[in-house]
């Protein structure tokens, strides 16, 4: 496995790991990469290491270019196993490297993952350090996406290696956007922001402001592909995902037992359609949660749908809920509704977790027993469309 020149004298070091699917609940169909960069100067410094069990494919790229023992500097922009996962391997090859986290998040994660509190350097934002011809500057970004995360910025190469910001879940033998469809990166990257990112989108908006200060050629992630010449494209979604509330669209996520509840969502569709609203419905046994957060992170209504089941909403339907909460989109409404036998619980414990996500309900809850009839569902559909005109 050789090295990948990103720039003269800088290479592409990490790992592709073609086989994951699912990254904390996150469905990763396309794979993803683990990337960490070598800069060799008259310090040689490593740029972030991988998940464990990739180290070895890491260390044989390292060794493609210069040996282990030549390295002066390993940065540890971020504290989490993806990220950091080879590093006591690398502690172990590299006894003199000085290793470079962020104060004090970064050394208390890694010390309490790893120990060796001595062998840390701590930086704040603003730090740098010479490399030789070239620097290292550091920035802090905390709580994108923990609180240890810092960027770096590399003045005269005017490359940024942004951590998890402006990353893709995306495994490939190409290493450049420019090198595949721009339009796959940009969807990836958006399903990417609205699983990992969007909970974040104050610090998500803050770093794009930080990018927009510096003279930048280049921008490299710790996952997926390398921006080059595209880099705005990135700059100018990251912009709109975490700056503008939408203002339009709707998402229609439901599960059923019978069909009661699905007819009630198709009526729920088509009150939307109705006012002009681009609606996409989501049956939960058929998608998982994690392939509709994009489609959240669009739109203004979100409508959920379960049947009772034991005095309780489907399992399918908590999960997603309870994935939906801890991303925390902002400032959406909500439509709760479902069938029921005899209790009817289902549909306000949906209202109450729609609540807790801080949105606002559109419509009062609609709750219909047993199998809706023509007219019931006649008048859900009018009562959506009346509301969202």
């Amino acid at each position: 496995m050789k090295a990948v020149q990103v720039r003269e004298g800088i290479y592409w070091v990490g790992a592709i790991d073609w086989n994951i699917r699912n990254f904390h609940g996150y469905e990763t169909p396309n794979g993803t990469t683990y990337n960490a960069y070598l800069i060799l100067d008259e310090k040689v410094t490593l740029i972030d290491t991988v998940k464990a069990p990739f180290t070895e494919e890491m260390i044989e790229r390292i060794e493609s270019v210069i040996s282990l023992d030549k390295i002066d500097v390993i940065i540890s922009n971020h504290v989490e196993m993806d990220h950091s996962g080879g590093l006591p391997v690398m502690m172990e090859k590299c006894p003199k490297a000085e290793i470079i986290t962020s104060m004090p998040s970064g050394i208390k994660g890694l010390t309490a993952h790893y120990g060796h509190e001595e062998r840390y350097t701590a930086v704040k934002t603003g730090d740098s350090i010479s490399l030789g011809k070239r620097s290292l500057v550091f920035t802090g970004t905390p709580m994108l996406h923990w609180p240890d995360n810092m960027v770096t910025y590399c003045p005269e190469e005017m490359i940024l290696f942004s951590n998890d910001a402006f990353g893709q879940h995306v495994a490939t033998s190409e290493r450049f956007v420019s090198q595949v469809d721009l339009q796959y990166v940009i969807e990836n990257a958006k399903s990417y922001y609205a699983n990992i990112i969007m909970c974040y989108g104050k610090q998500a908006n803050g770093a794009e402001k930080i990018v927009e200060t510096l003279d930048l050629e280049m921008i490299a992630p710790s996952h997926g592909l390398i921006w080059t010449k595209e880099y705005q494209e990135i700059l100018k979604a990251y912009a709109k995902w975490s700056g503008e509330v939408p203002t339009s669209g709707a998402v229609v996520v439901y599960d059923s037992m019978w069909h009661s509840t699905e007819k009630m969502a198709m009526a729920v569709a088509d009150g939307f359609k109705q006012a002009g609203v681009e609606v996409h419905v989501f049956d939960l046994k058929a998608e998982h949660y994690s392939k509709i957060m994009p489609y959240v992170l669009d739109s203004k209504y979100v409508a959920v749908g379960s049947p009772t089941l034991n005095n309780n909403m489907l399992p399918n339907v908590a999960a997603f809920l309870c994935y939906l909460k801890g991303l925390s989109p902002k400032e959406r409404s909500y439509v709760a509704f479902g069938s029921y036998g005899w209790g009817g619980q289902s549909i306000g414990h949906v209202a109450a977790e729609l609540d807790a996500c801080g949105f606002t309900k559109a419509i009062e809850d609609v709750k219909i027993q047993y199998i809706p009839s023509k007219e019931q569902l006649e008048k859900l559909e009018a009562d959506i469309a009346a509301m969202a005109k």
